[in-house]
């Protein structure tokens, strides 16, 4: 019994702090609905922090803005106790909508090169922010059934890796109290309804690496005159498949992808140059940083062996963390969320190959955390394509045009385990 009362909140407490969920999602639909007609890119999200930052001050908080450019924290005080940290992303996706949701977004963007294209939350960040923000309602509300600090934090830019780093370069530590545990949470391609969470590897690291090859241009007839980068291109993306199926041992899981590979412009013009776009997923700091190595040295082979007039370029970019949840924090949490929602609504996630910045955040702050995840698809089609065997055909998943939460019970379950989880901490 001792230890049921340490991993799970007070009956009582989750009561008296959850009464007024209704209410809450009254309002939490009408703000899911404008977030997702009104998203806004990577550290362009004014409004939506605007929205977040005018809330949480309307129920007490004290409220950091413009922290990391785009980023919003609220500060909960309830005397003393332990501080818990919640934090959810707010930036969408250079996406065209085509959910035809009578909410969708029809709205563009210009993105960091000056580029116009649509914009969509077709990864869910306008869930996210809904719920965070039912969560503090909540808990302001319920003050008197937990002690502690409650830290409400809004991110942008979590899509391109730099709102997490661009915080805590802003002076996150200093400027707010130091939490004791850290949570994040993603709607994600699981029935509506449902919970995952995972101990240990659940995100994977992510690098992209901009690769650029040095030819020697010359015209298409007189290919003797060159050096073809088309021709190197194709050696270096053949020979980086083998880092994976030769490289890399049996069991380890390891992804490389080649997303983009581009040069010249017409027939009879051999180019100077060629550019390849190189995705890694990894789990183990050792097999990326081997991956890393062996990419770099294929490819100064290959430049050399062609004969390339100058050396290769390498361009990283867009670097995800590996998200690794604490054991002893992600068990206490899980154990939490089964008594509350019942064991048939939480399910082991298992390591997804997706990646996250948010990692950075509890690193930087030397705290414990745990990620989980959210369903969002309505579970009686979810089950119909399972039955099928065409849930990859028929249920689209986050950054996919078609990609549409349903409202509920997403919002309510990802709001209560915010609760659910923060009180395991906080609960008188």
């Amino acid at each position: 019994m001792a230890e049921k009362s340490r991993d799970q909140p007070p009956m009582s407490a989750m009561t008296e702090v959850l009464a007024d969920l209704q209410r809450t999602s009254h309002w939490q639909e009408g703000v899911y609905k404008q977030l997702h007609a009104h998203p806004e890119l990577s550290f362009q999200e004014t409004k939506t922090a605007a929205l977040a930052a005018s809330k949480l001050k309307e129920l007490g908080y004290e409220v950091v803005e413009t922290i990391g450019r785009t980023g919003v924290v609220g500060i909960l005080r309830n005397g003393e106790g332990q501080t818990v940290l919640a934090r959810a992303d707010m930036d969408a996706l250079p996406v065209k909508e085509n959910t035809g949701l009578p909410y969708a977004s029809t709205l563009t963007a210009a993105d960091n090169d000056g580029e116009t294209v649509n914009v969509a939350h077709a990864c869910g960040h306008d869930a996210h922010v809904a719920c965070l923000l039912g969560a503090a309602e909540l808990l302001a509300e319920g003050r008197d059934s937990w002690a502690g600090t409650f830290i409400a934090l809004f991110q942008p830019a979590e899509e391109v890796a730099g709102g997490a780093t661009a915080m805590v370069a802003d002076g996150l530590r200093e400027r707010i109290p130091k939490p004791d545990v850290a949570f994040a949470q993603h709607v994600l391609a699981y029935p509506a309804g449902t919970i995952g969470t995972q101990v240990g590897p659940v995100l994977s690291a992510g690098d992209s690496i901009r690769i650029t090859l040095h030819g020697k241009g010359s015209h298409g007839s007189m290919p003797h005159n060159s050096v073809d980068p088309v021709v190197l291109a194709a050696l270096v993306v053949l020979r980086l498949q083998t880092i994976v199926s030769r490289e890399t041992k049996p069991g380890e899981f390891a992804v490389l992808t080649v997303g983009s590979s581009v040069a010249g412009s017409k027939s009879n013009i051999i180019a100077d140059r060629a550019v390849l776009l190189v995705n890694l997923r990894t789990y183990d700091m050792a097999v990326r940083q081997r991956m890393i190595d062996s990419i770099e040295r294929m490819v100064k082979a290959e430049c050399e062996a062609s004969g390339s007039p100058h050396p290769p370029e390498f361009d990283y970019y867009d670097q995800y963390p590996l998200t690794e949840n604490d054991s002893e924090v992600t068990e206490r949490i899980t154990s939490a969320f089964r008594s509350h929602f019942g064991s048939q609504t939480v399910f082991d996630l298992g390591r997804v190959t997706a990646s996250e910045d948010f990692s950075h955040i509890p690193d930087a702050l030397g705290t414990p955390y745990t990620y989980w995840g959210v369903g969002c698809i309505d579970a009686e089609k979810y089950a119909k394509a399972l039955k099928s065997g065409r849930v990859q055909q028929e249920i689209p998943v986050n950054h996919s045009e078609f990609f549409a939460p349903v409202i509920e019970p997403t919002l309510s379950i990802g709001t209560q385990a915010l609760v659910v989880a923060t009180l395991t901490y906080l609960a008188k």
